[in-house]
């Protein structure tokens, strides 16, 4: 399978920021890693392995980031403030910076990319989807919790507010955003088994639907736990309905 390490100091985050692409060709999605995890998460998990029929048929290819959870969100040892800035700070190099790297990459500017990932990887692959709907066509967001306010502490301002699907989405009134975040694709997916919680995916598609947005809800079995295998098979189910 083709992949290619890459990275670049990012302007926005000040830090070097790694990449992979595998697969020369298709549908490009951008994963986003769970928890403090990395951009190689989902290759160690097997994932990558396990959708190579896809990237290597050309029907997607694949990119996968870092996330700044552990600077951040997960770092108790700065201030919320200082959470939040760097989470706007992620927005942007996401938005200009790696969305310039894909069109670059795929050799068609413009180019629609689906995001998605799992746990906290879905929050932003959500976030993203819905602060940038111009850039972005969709998004397959799996086992997620859409309210950052949990990493807040109690803390709450602009920052926080305008990265945080479930405050931001119920306000919007600019008919231009919303009418091209209603032309995107938008499922959410989730097991009700060990460690799930589902009624973090009800509340964001019940938000959404409530905006006019289309959006999938998709509850899994009883049985279906927060964990590799599952997501495996979520993304197996979606990437062909998605791109075919």
């Amino acid at each position: 399978m083709y992949r290619k390490l890459d990275s670049w100091q990012s302007p926005h985050l000040d830090k070097e920021m790694p990449i992979v692409r595998y697969g020369e060709s298709g549908a490009p999605m951008l994963f986003f890693p769970t928890a403090a995890a990395d951009y190689l998460e989902y290759e160690r998990f097997r994932l990558i392995e396990a959708m190579e029929p896809y990237i290597e048929g050309g029907l997607v290819s694949v990119f996968s980031i870092d996330s700044v959870n552990r600077d951040a969100w997960l770092n108790e040892d700065i201030e919320p403030a200082e959470r939040a800035r760097l989470q706007v700070a992620y927005d942007r190099y996401v938005s200009e910076e790696v969305v310039a790297y894909i069109e670059k990459e795929c050799r068609t500017p413009g180019i629609g990319i689906t995001t998605t990932g799992a746990s906290f990887g879905a929050f932003h692959a959500m976030n993203t989807l819905l602060k940038h709907p111009r850039q972005f066509r969709g998004t397959i967001a799996m086992s997620g919790c859409f309210d950052i306010r949990s990493c807040c502490g109690g803390y709450h301002d602009e920052n926080v507010y305008f990265n945080n699907p479930v405050e931001f989405v119920p306000n919007l009134e600019d008919h231009c955003l919303l009418e091209e975040i209603r032309a995107t694709r938008i499922t959410i997916v989730s097991g009700q088994g060990d460690y799930e919680h589902p009624d973090y995916s009800r509340e964001m598609a019940g938000i959404l639907e409530d905006k006019g947005i289309p959006v999938t809800l998709d509850l899994w079995g009883e049985d279906v736990k927060h964990d590799w295998p599952w997501w495996e098979r979520m993304l197996h189910h979606y990437i062909p309905t998605y791109f075919a």
